[in-house]
């Protein structure tokens, strides 16, 4: 199996998969890489994207503040590993002074698109929706119209046109803490006005899967391979102690990605950590960014922990895809 989209990335964080690992993605053994102290106010550091940049790294950090306010806020860093978060948020320009004022502001993704960087996160309108904004530089960010009416989360845009066309995935969602959700895929022209929507994937309402059973939703950009494009998603088990957040993959269509292709049965990443079953929300493991080595295959997983820190894990595009079609639905 080869990657097909981004480029070489010998700099790309790594440690070997241990010899008596079973899993198809491990962890770091310095995890979590990002505690609350993010930055000077922050309560938490979680669910953030992450790219190469320059000689290093970029992100959009998602920290809650000590008054759990929710914003994004740039960073940086030399090795992937260590990371210094800005003090203050992110301020957005160019937006219409109808949708300029903020609300909320979490759980980014990011893409390389075209020679930008394209930042999707969930934005306060009257509730949650897709905001979209670019940057060149992770100083400056300029931001679009939102991409959907309310109420959306977990907006990810695909790294090329597809057919012509600009591509998003989305979880619709309500105001509040969603026990439901399905995965959609949506279409444009100009990354402004977005329509075609397709169905992708939905909940599975038995033990079959039940790991999904509640609600499903996209991570990472999806990873365009020679199977398919690779998508790392989260699904979510309501249980007598609430919503328990694990991780899965699927492989879409290259040419029509709402079609999937296959989808595991399995969970390939629970919150089996004390940092992932501990913390402002437990039992969540929510993956938001991946960076990728196209001579490699090698593949650097960041992940939000408890709604409360940053972890980062690792796998290859050979044992996700070998993983993804040995236990398919």
């Amino acid at each position: 199996m080869r990657i097909l989209s981004g480029s070489a990335l010998p700099n790309i964080p790594w440690e070997d998969k241990p010899a008596d690992c079973k899993e198809a993605i491990w962890r770091f053994t310095g995890n979590p890489i990002i505690g609350r102290d993010g930055n000077k106010r922050s309560n938490s550091v979680f669910n953030s994207a992450v790219v190469p940049f320059g000689d290093g790294f970029a992100g959009v950090f998602r920290c809650d503040s000590r008054s759990i306010s929710m914003d994004l806020f740039a960073g940086f860093s030399k090795d992937g590993y260590h990371w210094e978060i800005q003090d203050d948020p992110i301020q957005f320009i160019g937006a219409d002074k109808e949708i300029a004022p903020r609300e909320y502001r979490y759980d980014a993704r990011i893409t390389l698109l075209e020679g930008k960087y394209y930042i999707t996160w969930c934005n306060g309108y009257h509730g949650p929706t897709i905001g979209v904004a670019w940057t060149e530089d992770f100083k400056t960010f300029h931001q679009l119209e939102n991409a959907f009416l309310p109420f959306n989360r977990n907006g990810v845009l695909f790294p090329r046109k597809v057919n012509g066309m600009y591509m998003m995935l989305s979880r619709p969602s309500d105001n509040g803490h969603t026990p439901f959700g399905d995965i959609y895929l949506s279409q444009s022209k100009d990354l402004e006005f977005w329509g075609r929507h397709r169905f992708v994937f939905s909940t599975i309402k038995s033990d079959y899967s039940a790991w999904q059973s509640t609600k499903v939703g996209p991570g990472p950009a999806p990873i365009e391979t020679d199977e398919g494009w690779l998508l790392i998603y989260h699904g979510v088990l309501t249980t007598c102690n609430g919503f328990v957040y694990r991780v899965g993959t699927a492989l879409l269509d290259i040419d029509e990605p709402w079609k999937v292709k296959y989808r595991s049965k399995d969970y390939l990443m629970a919150p089996w950590e004390l940092y992932e079953c501990v913390g402002d929300v437990p039992n969540v493991v929510f993956p938001c960014a991946a960076l990728t080595d196209k001579d490699t295959g090698r593949i650097a997983i960041y992940y939000g922990c408890a709604d409360t820190v940053t972890g980062l894990a690792f796998t290859t595009v050979d044992e996700l895809v070998r993983f993804t079609k040995e236990h398919s639905v």
